[in-house]
């Protein structure tokens, strides 16, 4: 019954970044001029609504989703207040705030995560651990990690998830050590077990703590935030190419299960344990629905924002029935890609696979 709980609460946390998201929107539209017709919670059928003024405010059915409807946004309109009647730079911003919105919601989610530690982990190797793998092969204490197989390291984040794409046990460094950039080559890991018995790659150094002040708390905060949007793009990118299957991504099911999990797994310590994996969660999620969202694919804010761009350059707008076309096309994808998504989250979790095996 608990486990049921849980997810439905994962849910309605992820329907809260959907809000925001179409908050952004709707906030900049409102700055901007611009007319709102409908602002919703929810999709499907009209739970319940209220008119305020000249936008309707609705809850609906189902609780994943939602949408600002602007006069004039996907359609011919003689309201001199709609959409498309704004100026190129107003539509760009109102297209983008969305995105925005939900970096910004990471943002305040790793704050708060930071915000409860006493300090913050470094780049930088203290000490090994006994029988170290890493120092044999040139690792030394006082290096701070710079790359690992040419993948960036600002933070220990990126440590954590350059070795997590590793799919054997070697990998190439490049340290700063004594105030110059050292390669180091050919470094085997340290390996262990998981609990099914295979062989995985277990850390075997410890980076120096970042002495926390106001400073380096908001660079921290900006530092994780951009390791893991570079991690969200990296993600998709190898899942684009075939590098990760299918199963690898989650939709609103899946995303619900892991936050699930996440809190299951903090509540076995304590209560503020099982708060900041949500949040950490969340931030993740917060920050892949940003960066999704204005990638250049038709029906997402970064293919329109593809066609106002387009318009910036050219001083004249793509013909609307032309854009609604490749817009529609692609929702028509999307929508087809989130419900393969989420047949595959279900059958995930009553079977342990996926479609994908």
């Amino acid at each position: 019954m608990s486990g049921i709980f849980l997810i439905l609460i994962a849910i309605f946390l992820f329907l809260l970044l959907i809000v925001f998201h179409e908050f952004g929107h709707f906030v900049c539209a409102k700055l901007s001029g611009v007319k709102v017709n409908e602002f919703a919670i929810g999709m499907g059928p009209t739970v319940f609504s209220i008119q305020k003024r000249e936008t309707l405010y609705s809850l609906r059915a189902i609780p994943i989703g939602g949408f600002c409807a602007m006069e004039g946004e996907d359609e011919e309109s003689k309201e001199i207040r709609s959409f498309s009647n704004a100026s190129v730079y107003k539509r760009m911003l109102i297209v983008v705030a969305g995105g925005v919105m939900n970096i910004i919601l990471a943002f305040i989610f790793m704050m708060v995560i930071l915000l409860q530690q006493e300090s913050f982990a470094s780049t930088k190797i203290s000490k090994f651990s006994e029988n170290s793998t890493t120092s044999q092969y040139g690792l030394q204490v006082g290096d701070t990690i710079k790359k690992i197989d040419g993948y960036g390291i600002n933070t220990y984040t990126d440590v954590v998830f350059a070795l997590a794409m590793k799919k054997d046990f070697t990998a190439d460094f490049v340290v700063e050590r004594n105030g110059s950039l050292v390669e180091i080559s050919n470094v085997h890991l340290n390996t262990g077990k998981d609990k099914d018995g295979n062989t995985v790659i277990s850390r075997d150094f410890y980076v120096q703590p970042i002495k926390k002040n106001l400073g380096s708390f908001l660079r921290q905060t900006f530092l994780e935030i951009f390791s893991n949007t570079k991690l969200t793009y990296v993600s998709l990118w190898k899942t684009i190419t075939g590098e990760y299957g299918l199963n690898a991504v989650s939709g609103p099911v899946g995303m619900a299960v892991v936050i699930k999990d996440a809190a299951t797994s903090g509540l076995q310590e304590n209560f503020l344990k099982a708060v900041n994996n949500i949040l950490m969660i969340m931030m993740v999620i917060s920050v892949s629905l940003g960066v999704m969202n204005l990638l250049p694919f038709p029906a997402l804010d970064g293919g329109r924002l593809v066609f106002l761009l387009i318009e910036a350059i050219i001083r004249k707008p793509v013909a609307l029935k032309y854009e609604a076309i490749v817009h529609k096309v692609g929702f028509i994808i999307l929508l087809m890609f989130i419900l393969f998504i989420t047949f595959n989250d279900i059958l995930k979790l009553i079977t342990g696979k996926g479609l994908t095996g």
